[in-house]
């Protein structure tokens, strides 16, 4: 059972991609809603799921007979599939896999829990970026559609067929909540303008996108749990919690452990995705080294460990020699490393979530990422992760170069200028 929410309406969510893992059992969690409150999809005051019947093409930007612009967007008035509905005692972890209605509660309980976590970081109500047209969110699954994206009143889910087996998005938690995570983004930082060319702004989107689904996938037992058996707490190894599967042309893998360096794009970039990288490596690094810091305070790793950890990082002997102290230490007291671990997650949530409130989208780069951080760590903290920040920024060389002109055209899953950011105001 996930932590922290320990009231309201449970789910059966899978932390894995049943596609990705065979083994993947979904995992029993309770989202905000109070018992009874949700109605058939399912439905709340702030998202309701839709499963269409006859739907022809995708929501977003289309042209009519005529070859004029015609936005397409919800609401969906025409014929849905069954929706789900709760048991009698109100929840909704009844439902089975590979039925419809556990697909519609999945995805619904998915985007829910996401929003819940990252509400609890903010310490307030999200609202939705387009909330002067829509109170709620549509919750559309579209299997025909080889995409899953975040637009003006929607999230719409589709899959691809990898390796000939279907691989359905409204069933992997890590993509819904990325796509939840950029429209945190578009309501707290802000959309981007018709000319924006700010290489960053669409850079950082991405990373603070994969940021929202690691942070909250370590709200799930299993995955926490998981994570440190599997590595003893040296997270630096490859590992669920480090791997981001978004699924592209390309099948490509992006790693949060990464070793990519904002200088390794002065010349140009040809995908945010990419250019996300840098970015989102230095938050791996804040993260794993307040966890070592929180290891260190609590006595749960000796002094001598936690500086040659500092100083092997990035080397590539760093696991051959430092995996047999972190089982030692590990084995001693497994409680205590988890409870570590969630405390580096919910420093990491709540330090984003107040440095977000920080930045616009007009002037947004890395290096104002680091300088919002370090305003929240002085406020919070008195400074005391100030030199965690501030290395691992320049570690990856944020701050000291400046991307180089967008190389390539965007490509249809680009989040640059597609249907997820057209508007019926920027037609």
């Amino acid at each position: 059972m996930a932590d922290g929410q320990v009231s309201g309406t449970k789910f059966r969510l899978f932390p894995q991609s049943p596609s990705m893992d065979k083994a993947s059992k979904p995992e029993t969690v309770y989202v905000s809603s109070p018992v009874g409150s949700l109605t058939p999809g399912p439905s709340d005051e702030r998202m309701y799921t839709v499963y269409p019947i006859g739907k022809q093409t995708h929501y977003g930007m289309h042209e009519n007979e005529q070859g004029e612009p015609l936005l397409f967007l919800p609401p969906w008035n025409a014929a849905t599939h069954t929706p789900a509905t709760s048991a009698a005692d109100g929840h909704f972890d009844h439902l089975e896999p590979g039925t419809r209605e556990f697909e519609a509660a999945h995805l619904f309980g998915s985007a829910r829990f996401v929003l819940d976590v990252w509400e609890r970081y903010f310490d307030r109500k999200i609202e939705w970026h387009f909330k002067d047209d829509y109170e709620r969110l549509e919750l559309s699954i579209f299997p025909s559609v080889d995409n899953a994206f975040m637009g003006w009143g929607f999230l719409e889910t589709g899959g691809v067929f990898q390796d000939e087996k279907y691989s359905a998005f409204y069933l992997n938690f890590d993509v819904i909540a990325h796509e939840i995570g950029h429209g945190i983004i578009y309501s707290e930082v802000g959309m981007p303008s018709q000319d924006q060319d700010n290489a960053e702004y669409f850079g950082f989107h991405e990373s603070a996108a994969d940021l929202v689904a690691l942070i909250a996938s370590l709200h799930f037992d299993s995955v926490a749990n998981k994570l440190l058996d599997n590595t003893s707490g040296n997270l630096y190894t490859f590992n669920r919690l480090s791997r981001f599967a978004e699924t592209s042309d390309n099948d490509q893998i992006r790693l949060a452990a990464n070793d990519v360096r904002l200088s390794d794009f002065v010349d140009g970039w040809d995908g945010e995705h990419k250019l996300s990288q840098p970015l989102t490596g230095a938050m791996f690094d804040i993260l794993v080294d307040v966890f070592h810091e929180n290891l260190l305070d609590e006595g749960l790793v000796s002094p001598e460990m936690e500086d040659l950890s500092d100083k092997l990082e990035g080397d590539d002997q760093y696991t051959e020699i430092m995996q047999s102290k972190f089982d030692k230490f590990y084995e001693q007291n497994p409680q205590g490393f988890k409870e570590a671990l969630l405390l580096a997650r919910d420093y990491l949530g709540t330090y984003l979530a107040d440095a977000w409130r920080l930045l616009d989208s007009e002037t947004l780069s890395y290096h104002g990422v680091g300088e919002a951080l370090q305003k929240v760590d002085q406020f919070i903290s008195g400074g005391k992760y100030s030199h965690i920040i501030a290395n691992n920024f320049r570690m990856r060389d944020i701050g000291l170069v400046k991307p180089g002109p967008r190389l390539a055209k965007a490509s249809e899953n680009s989040h640059v200028f597609s249907d997820r950011t057209i508007t019926p105001y920027n037609l």
